[in-house]
C-alpha cells in the first residue's frame, strides 16, 4: 500500500511538471510594437549618422539605409557612415523570433565635405594629356547621321593658353566634308556619384552640335541605352544659347530622352559653368548654379550603381544638329577646366 501511494504521488508530480512545461511553451511570442527611430547626423561633415531604433518584443532590426545598403542587427543602435551628401529615406524593420515584424521610416540629411577627386585644368600646351584623354575616331554618322570625321590630329584638338580647343572644320577628309575631335576618358577615369563643373565657351554656326556628356563604363557589355547617358550640355547651332540637359536610358533613349532646356546669354562669346550633381537620390543638371533638369534616381536606372566616363566633342549636322550653313568654315569649343568632387 505504501509503494502504491508513492507511485501515485510520483505520477501526480510528473503530471504537474508536464502541465507547467506545456503552459510555459504555450506562452505566445508577441508581435513587435512601438517602433521608434531616432537619427542623429554628425555635425563634422563626416557622413556619420547615429541611428537608435527601439521596439517592444523585437529580436532583430533590419536597416535599409536608403543608398542600397541593408544590414540586419541584434540591436537597434548603429553609427552608419554615408559616402555622399544627400537626403536619404531610411527604413527599419523590427522582427521577433517568429518572424513577425513592424516597419517604419525616417528621413535623414547627410552632409559630407566634398573633395576634388579628379580634374584637368588644361594648363600644359600641346596635345591633351594622354593619361586622361583618349579619342573616338572615324565617320559613319555615329548613330545620328552626323557629317563629321573625328580625328586625333592637332588640327582638331589641342591645349593652348590654358584651354582645351576642340575644332570643327570644313574640309575634305577620308570621304567626309567636315573634321572634328571627340575626346573621352574611357579606360582612364570614371566615377560614381559626385559633383561636376565644366567651364566652357561654345562654338557658333548653323549645324554645329557641341556636347559635354557622359556614358556608362559598362557600354562594351551593356550596349546603349542600357549603359546610360548623361548629357550635361548640348547646344544646336540653330538655337544658340538654348542649353539641353538630358538623360538617356531604357525607355528614354534617342528623341525620347528625359531632358529639359534653359536659356542663357552669350554661350558662344563668354564662359559658363555646366554642372552635374549626381547621387543615390537624383541627377541634377545646371548652368551657372541654376538647376534646370532633375531626374529622381533609383535602383532600376543605370545611374544608380555604375561608373561613368566623360566625352567632349563637336558634331556637325545629323538628327540633332540639323541643317548646315553652306558658308561654314570652322568653329571652336573652349574648355577652361573640368573638375569632379566627391
Amino acid at each position: 500500500m505504501r509503494n502504491f501511494s508513492i507511485a501515485i504521488g510520483f505520477l501526480i508530480a510528473l503530471l504537474f511538471a508536464v502541465s507547467c512545461s506545456s503552459k510555459k511553451n504555450d506562452t505566445p511570442n508577441l508581435a513587435p510594437t512601438n517602433l521608434v527611430i531616432n537619427a542623429t547626423p554628425a555635425q563634422d561633415s563626416s557622413g556619420n549618422v547615429t541611428f537608435n531604433a527601439t521596439a517592444t518584443n523585437a529580436a532583430t532590426y533590419i536597416f535599409n539605409f536608403g543608398n542600397g545598403n541593408i544590414q540586419t542587427l541584434s540591436t537597434g543602435l548603429i553609427t552608419y557612415k554615408y559616402s555622399y551628401s544627400g537626403n536619404y529615406s531610411v527604413n527599419v524593420t523590427a522582427k521577433n523570433t517568429s518572424g513577425e515584424s513592424i516597419s517604419s521610416g525616417t528621413q535623414v540629411t547627410v552632409t559630407k565635405s566634398a573633395k576634388l577627386l579628379w580634374s584637368d585644368e588644361f594648363n600644359t600646351d600641346g596635345a591633351p594629356d594622354p593619361t586622361k584623354w583618349g579619342y573616338d575616331t572615324g565617320a559613319g554618322g555615329w548613330g545620328n547621321n552626323e557629317l563629321e570625321n573625328y580625328t586625333t590630329r592637332s588640327d582638331n584638338s589641342f591645349v593652348q593658353g590654358g584651354y582645351l580647343n576642340i575644332v570643327l572644320k570644313k574640309e575634305s577628309y577620308n570621304g567626309s566634308s567636315y573634321t572634328s575631335a571627340r575626346l573621352l576618358t574611357k579606360g582612364k577615369f570614371s566615377f560614381n556619384y559626385g559633383h561636376v563643373d565644366i567651364r566652357a565657351m561654345l562654338p557658333a554656326g548653323l549645324g554645329t552640335w557641341p556636347a559635354l556628356w557622359m556614358l556608362g563604363s559598362d557600354i562594351d557589355i551593356n550596349p546603349w541605352p542600357g549603359c546610360g547617358e548623361m548629357d550635361i550640355m548640348e547646344q544646336r547651332g540653330s538655337e544658340l544659347n538654348k542649353i539641353y540637359g538630358t538623360l538617356h536610358y531604357p525607355g528614354h533613349s534617342g528623341a525620347n530622352g528625359n531632358g529639359s532646356t534653359t536659356l542663357i546669354q552669350n554661350s558662344t562669346t563668354q564662359f559658363h559653368i555646366y554642372s552635374l550633381d549626381w547621387d543615390v537620390n537624383f541627377v541634377k543638371i545646371s548652368v551657372d548654379g541654376q538647376v534646370f533638369q532633375t531626374v529622381p534616381n533609383n535602383s532600376t536606372l543605370p545611374f544608380f550603381s555604375g561608373n561613368f566616363f566623360f566625352i567632349f566633342n563637336i558634331a556637325m549636322g545629323g538628327d540633332f544638329g540639323g541643317s548646315v550653313d553652306p558658308s561654314f568654315t570652322s568653329a571652336t569649343m573652349l574648355v577652361d577646366y573640368v573638375r569632379v568632387y566627391q
